[in-house]
């Protein structure tokens, strides 16, 4: 069909290229082999995920291999309960995965869902009704209102056609089609008039277009081949559990290795008993509980979201909200209403607010005008038309007008629908004295055709003087991204005879303007300026005008009155820029104006490669390519499609944009209680292996495997977990995103977890070296086990003390919050019981190769655990004085 783009060709060019006639269509004979030769109509299927791959998929992370190792390993040394342990853990982390994704719909496959069931297509020379999955290249398509466009078409025929869009382009206010040839070279999808696209809804008048695209060559499908491959993004919280994986793994092969050399370098130990002791030392130095910590703690993060409207899909998502450093968002639905609205007012050649205005006078005419100039179908449902025209009404029936009495009163007798080329329409009804014919359209237009105005209750004549100031009004309201709409009136004794534009629409009395906008959700320049104090740098991404796209920023506050002018940029500036230009300056833009879908995706990896976390949020078909592509992307849950909802990773049940900023705070909360529950682990895991190490060094009797195993089962499971629903700290919001350079071991974390451990293993080791010295037994057999069992006590009862410390890395323990953890509280309790009944209760003393302490003894070993609080507390309290740690 030639180089230039369709919009650019003739359209009798266009059909002679596809060989179709625009009167008899293609022959039944053409259709069918042409249908046979490309295929339905349709989007291609991606392929599904069966229950069983998802839940394997689970076990491709790198730390779950190490434990799936670990747990065999356990096993077959007799290491049963180890093992156990081990395996049930990787098992539970992987059916609460597959349950978070099994939810998900496949976004192509709701692309597919959503093609219209048939057409009304000309082929033969008759009209008839066919699926809409049997449309060929080169069908002849009628359209009219209600309809839903079945595949991209070049528009030959145009009757006051308007083509809602917004799914595909962003764009708030349906399209005006028309049929002529455009002239204008590289035109925005949004622009391109005389086509309209695969799944777009027509809202107005009529039109007749032959089909130039079907299925994945459509606009539509050429958004789901991007679906298909765009890359999927690791979260933060998947690429640090990994690098933490593999940082562990090295590090505890080489202190196991380490410790059974020396140990059988020493004649310490026999072979096997060294061996399993070094194997245990491995397997404890594994956070074998983090998975499921981790996993635990993001699932009652998605509760708690949930319960805020925040629906999650993939669990690593409610962590990497936290770490959120931009949000590009769609305007239309997201950041506004998606519902046009009359904001101004303008009577007696003045600006007044649509909501306050006293409807009487000349604004009671002017009411009246807005209803009965107008197509809107009223149904039980609601309002059903074009979206400018349904918020004329809504006008009204927000004022308490009886327009159903003014309707009944004053019926549509005679019209000259709305025309492109003049810009107006005109409505005739029965008067007191006559008729009254009704005019509206553009307000340049329709001053042109207005020589008097009715001001004040009177009409006067329209002088330039005010015809002047109603212009410079019309410009203002439109430098505030209203779209104005005019009004006047003429009375006339008869209906008159000929119903033409020179006729009728001609000596008007010009009665005023309405400015009416897709408002900006109340909520949101709120959410907007929380937002900024946390550091995360808020984006609108529109398909609408940039002028329109502009005013919404300012009022939300994205935009500030400094980078107005500099801050915004179009689609077409974009394609002007190399990807380099664009790069290098992607920071200055706040305001994304008439963009393509393959222009959000751009500015989301243009952002990624300057290393920072993107968030997308958008609920139309055209978002769903970035959404996919965005660290997280966030759809819709109301206004939203299916293609977004299935592109994202989380949805906002109430399309509210407020719910975002819940949701990062109770990201960044998750994040926090992670890296607690991390520190906790290993700072007691870094305790074991040093303590262990030295005494293989020191010749010393050393813990036995069992000791370990059964530290880290009362240790890592119900203190770690409970760490991890600990409420957010102070001023969590006002912290700068920590971005995706940022670690679990950042923040202080990793030095703490350092100093923390290797301060127990000394603690420990002095327990041990003291009980040694002054034993309550003097047989050497029996001071060794006391000593050991001491160290033993120390060991497990301190990491839980330790518990308590790590609530904040450099706060006190003893602030507002310290204990308002229940269930931490709990936990810590039932574990100190648990750990101290394996000596206490006699029976099981021989199984953990333990002694029975004595008074004493427990008062050294409750000294010595305790003492971690006092220190840690000192060190904490020096930070915050010389280095003003928070």
């Amino acid at each position: 069909m030639g180089d230039k783009p369709l919009y650019n060709q003739d359209s009798q060019k266009i059909l002679a290229d596809l060989g179709t006639d625009a009167q008899q269509g293609l022959s039944i004979k053409t259709a069918a082999q042409r249908l046979e030769k490309n295929g339905p109509n349709q989007l291609n299927k991606a392929k599904s995920t069966t229950l069983l791959q998802k839940f394997i998929n689970q076990f491709k992370d790198f730390m779950i291999v190490i434990l799936l190792v670990a747990a065999l390993i356990a096993a077959f040394t007799g290491e049963l309960v180890d093992a156990i342990f081990i395996l049930a853990i990787v098992i539970i982390n992987a059916v609460f995965g597959v349950f978070q994704e099994a939810k998900a719909e496949d976004a192509i496959n709701a692309l597919q869902e959503m093609s219209t069931p048939s057409a009304n297509v000309i082929r033969g020379g008759k009209e008839s009704s066919v699926k809409s999955t049997e449309l060929v290249i080169g069908d002849i398509v009628r359209l009219e209102a209600g309809d839903i466009v079945p595949a991209d078409l070049r528009l030959i025929q145009s009757a006051s056609l308007q083509i809602e869009e917004a799914a595909l382009t962003g764009e708030s206010v349906p399209v005006n089609k028309v049929s002529e040839t455009l002239t204008d070279k590289d035109l925005p999808l949004g622009d391109r008039t005389n086509l309209a696209f695969m799944n777009a809804n027509v809202t107005y008048g009529r039109g007749v277009g032959v089909v130039t695209g079907t299925g994945m060559d459509t606009e539509v499908g050429r958004i789901a081949g991007m679906l298909e491959t765009a890359n999927e993004t690791k979260t933060p919280l998947q690429e640090n559990l990994m690098q933490l994986g593999r940082v562990l793994t090295y590090l505890i092969l080489f202190i196991a290795v380490v410790t059974f050399i020396v140990g059988m370098l020493r004649h310490q130990e026999t072979f096997v008993n060294m061996l399993l002791t070094s194997i245990s030392l491995a397997v404890a130095a594994i956070p074998e509980g983090l998975p499921a910590i981790v996993t635990i703690t993001l699932a009652l993060g998605t509760t708690r979201m949930a319960a805020r409207q925040a629906l999650v899909r993939k669990l690593p998502a409610v962590e990497t909200l936290g770490s959120t450093e931009i949000i590009g968002s769609d305007k239309t639905g997201t950041l506004t209403q998606n519902k046009m609205t009359v904001e101004k007012l303008v009577v007696n050649a003045e600006i007044s607010e649509a909501d306050t205005a006293t409807l009487d006078g000349t604004y009671a005419r002017l009411a009246d005008l807005l209803a009965l100039n107008n197509d809107t179908k009223r149904t039980d449902d609601g309002l059903i038309g074009d979206p400018t025209e349904t918020a004329l009404i809504a006008f009204n029936q927000k004022h308490d007008r009886d327009i159903d009495a003014l309707f009944d009163k004053m019926p549509r007798v005679a019209e000259l629908p709305f025309d492109s080329d003049r810009k107006l329409m005109t409505t005739i009804h029965p008067a007191p004295d006559g008729h009254i014919i009704t005019v509206k359209g553009a307000p340049d237009e329709l001053l042109k055709r207005s020589t008097q105005i009715e001001m004040n209750g009177e009409v006067i004549a329209l002088s330039d003087d005010i015809r002047q100031k109603l212009l410079d009004i019309n410009s203002e309201l439109a430098q505030q991204a209203l779209r104005v709409l005019g009004f006047a009136y003429r009375l006339s004794a008869t209906i008159p005879n000929e119903l033409t534009s020179d006729v009728v629409e001609n000596d008007l009395v010009f009665t005023g303007f309405v400015g009416m906008i897709d408002p900006e959700r109340p909520e949101v320049a709120q959410a907007v300026a929380e937002a900024k104090a946390a550091g995360i740098r808020p984006m609108m991404i529109t398909g609408d005008h940039r002028d329109t796209a502009a005013a919404i920023a300012m009022r939300l506050g994205i935009l500030d009155e400094k980078d107005k002018d500099t801050a915004v940029i179009s689609g077409s500036d974009l394609d002007a820029m190399t990807e380099k230009e664009f790069a290098d300056n992607v920071v200055n833009y706040s305001v994304y104006a008439r963009v393509a879908p393959e222009h959000k995706v751009k500015i989301v990896n243009a952002w990624q490669k300057k290393g920072k976390i993107v968030a997308m949020t958008g609920d139309g078909v055209n978002d769903a390519p970035a959404l996919k592509a965005a660290d997280i992307g966030i759809a819709m849950g109301i206004t939203g499609t299916e293609v977004s909802k299935g592109a994202s990773d989380m949805v906002l049940a109430d399309d509210n944009f407020a719910t975002i900023v819940h949701a990062i705070e109770e990201g960044r909360k998750v994040f926090a209680n992670i890296q607690k529950a991390l520190q906790y682990l290993l700072a007691s895991n870094l305790a074991e292996v040093i303590s262990i190490f030295v005494m293989t060094l020191l010749g010393w009797n050393i813990l036995a495997p069992i000791m370990i195993l059964w530290i880290n089962l009362v240790t890592d499971t119900l203190p770690a977990i409970a760490l991890g629903i600990e409420p957010a700290e102070k001023g969590i919001m006002k912290r700068t995103p920590r971005g995706r350079t940022a670690s679990f071991l950042s923040g202080g974390v990793g030095p703490a977890i350092l100093w923390q451990g290797t301060l127990q293993a000394i603690i420990v080791l002095s327990v041990y070296g003291f009980a040694l010295a002054h034993p309550v037994h003097i047989e050497t057999d029996w001071a060794h086990a006391d000593a050991l069992t001491m160290a033993f006590m120390t060991l497990g009862l301190m990491q839980m003390f330790n518990a308590i410390n790590v609530k904040s890395v450099y706060g006190s323990m003893f602030g507002p919050q310290a204990f308002k953890n229940k269930m931490f509280n709990w936990a810590l309790v039932g574990s100190l019981l648990v750990m101290a009944a394996v000596v206490v209760i006699p029976p099981l003393n021989p199984v953990f190769h333990v002694t029975h302490l004595d008074a004493y003894q427990w008062g050294i070993v409750l000294v010595a655990g305790l003492s971690i609080i006092i220190v840690v507390e000192l060190v904490k309290l020096i930070q915050r004085r010389i280095f003003n740690k928070r």
